[in-house]
C-alpha cells in the first residue's frame, strides 16, 4: 500500500511540474472537432444520444454497443476549400461474444497537401528567386482503441458506458512534428423512444509534445525577419462535456422522426458561442431523422452558431449571426448502407459547400446453401 501510494505521488508531481512548462490552447487539435460520418454531419452533429453504429467510436463510445452479432466497417471521405484539406476516416467495430461488449478501432486524417514554403523566397541581396519556393504536406492522424459495455438492461430502459484511449500525431513537412495523448469517456440512457447521452472528451486533458528540426539556414532566416525560433513545447486541449436528448416520434407504421438536440460546453474561456461567459461557453446542436422502413433516411441539422461581421455592412461594424446547415440522405440495402452529406463551412451569404460520402457495412458472414 505504501509502494503504491509513493508511485501515485510521484506520478502527480511529476505531472505537474509538466503541466506548469505547457500551455493551454483553446483551439487545440481541431481537426478532431470536424465529425464522423454523413450522418452525423448532415444532422450538424447532433449525435451523442442517438448514435449506435461504429461512428459511435467517434461521437459517444458508449453507443457501440449498439454493433450487434457482425464486425461493422465505416469508411468516410471529404474534401474541404475546393479540395485543398482532404479528411478521412474509418472505423472498425468487434462485437465480443456476449453482444455485450464491442471493441472499435478508429483511424482519423486530415491533410493538406502541397504548401508552399517562402522561407528562402527573399534572397541574401533583397532579390526575389521564384525557383527557391518549394512545398510540402501538414498531415493530423488521430488513432483512436474504443471499449464499449452494457451495464444495465430493466426492461426497455438500457445503460451503455464507453471509453476511448487516443494516440495523436501531428505532422509538418519534415520541420515540425508533435505526438499526444488522451482519453474519452461517454454514457448512454436508452428507453423504448427517448435516449440520454452524456460525452466528456480529453476527459485527462489531452498534450500535444511538439519537437521542431530546423537547420542553421533556416534559423538564421527567421533571426534576420525578427521571428519566434520554435522550441519544443507541450499544448493541452481542455476538457469539453457534451450533453444531449433524442426523441424517436412515431409518423405511422413505416415512417418515424428522430429528433435531437446536443450543448457542447466547454471550461477554457470566452468563446464566439450563443452563450458565453469568462468561465463557460455553450455551443448548442440539433439535428433531425426522418427513416421509412429503416431503409431510406433524409436528414438535416444545424450548429457552430457564431457572430460575424455582416459582408453587406460597408462599416464594416454590424455583426449577424452565422450557423452551419447540413443536410442529408442515405438508404440501405441487405448490409451495406450509403450515406451523403452536404454542409456549408462559412457566412450564409458567402457560403463553402462541402459533399461528404460514408459507407457502412456490416461484416457477415455468408450463409452455408
Amino acid at each position: 500500500m505504501k509502494r503504491t501510494l509513493f508511485v501515485v505521488t510521484l506520478t502527480m508531481c511529476l505531472l505537474t511540474q509538466q503541466l506548469s512548462f505547457a500551455q493551454f490552447r483553446k483551439y487545440s487539435n481541431e481537426f478532431l472537432n470536424i465529425g464522423a460520418g454523413a450522418r452525423g454531419l448532415s444532422m450538424g452533429g447532433a449525435q451523442i444520444a442517438s448514435v449506435s453504429d461504429g461512428t459511435a467510436a467517434y461521437w459517444n463510445p458508449a453507443g457501440l454497443v449498439g454493433v450487434k452479432d457482425y464486425p461493422q466497417l465505416n469508411l468516410m471521405h471529404a474534401e474541404y476549400f475546393a479540395g485543398i484539406g482532404k479528411y478521412d476516416y474509418g472505423t472498425l467495430a468487434l462485437p465480443l461474444k456476449d453482444n455485450k461488449r464491442v471493441l472499435g478501432i478508429s483511424l482519423l486524417r486530415f491533410a493538406v497537401d502541397d504548401i508552399p514554403n517562402t522561407i528562402f523566397l527573399v534572397e541574401s541581396d533583397g532579390t526575389i528567386n521564384f525557383s527557391n519556393i518549394q512545398t510540402f504536406s501538414s498531415a493530423d492522424y488521430a488513432f483512436l482503441v474504443s471499449l464499449a459495455q452494457q451495464i444495465s438492461l430493466k426492461g426497455d430502459r438500457q445503460i451503455n458506458a464507453g471509453i476511448n484511449a487516443k494516440v495523436i500525431h501531428r505532422k509538418a513537412g519534415d520541420f515540425a512534428t508533435a505526438w499526444g495523448f488522451g482519453f474519452d469517456a461517454g454514457i448512454q440512457i436508452i428507453d423504448k423512444r427517448w435516449r440520454i447521452g452524456i460525452m466528456a472528451r480529453d476527459v485527462t486533458t489531452t498534450f500535444n509534445a511538439w519537437s521542431f528540426n530546423l537547420n542553421e539556414k533556416m534559423r538564421e532566416v527567421f533571426y534576420l525577419t525578427d521571428n519566434e525560433i520554435p522550441v519544443k513545447s507541450t499544448e493541452l486541449t481542455a476538457p469539453k462535456l457534451i450533453i444531449g436528448g433524442a426523441y424517436n416520434f412515431k409518423l405511422g407504421k413505416n415512417m418515424g422522426l428522430l429528433t435531437e438536440a446536443n450543448l457542447d460546453i466547454t471550461f477554457d474561456g470566452r468563446r464566439n458561442t450563443v452563450l458565453a461567459t469568462d468561465v463557460v461557453s455553450v455551443d448548442p446542436r440539433i439535428g433531425l431523422e426522418a427513416a421509412w422502413k429503416n431503409v431510406f433516411f433524409i436528414r438535416a441539422g444545424i450548429n457552430n452558431f457564431q457572430r460575424a461581421l455582416d459582408d453587406n455592412d460597408v462599416t464594416n461594424t454590424k455583426k449577424v449571426w452565422i450557423y452551419q446547415p447540413g443536410i442529408g440522405a442515405g438508404f440501405r440495402i441487405s448490409n451495406v448502407q450509403i450515406d451523403y452529406a452536404f454542409t456549408n463551412l462559412a457566412n450564409q451569404s458567402n457560403p463553402l459547400y462541402t459533399h461528404v460520402f460514408s459507407l457502412k457495412v456490416d461484416l457477415k458472414k455468408k450463409e452455408k446453401k
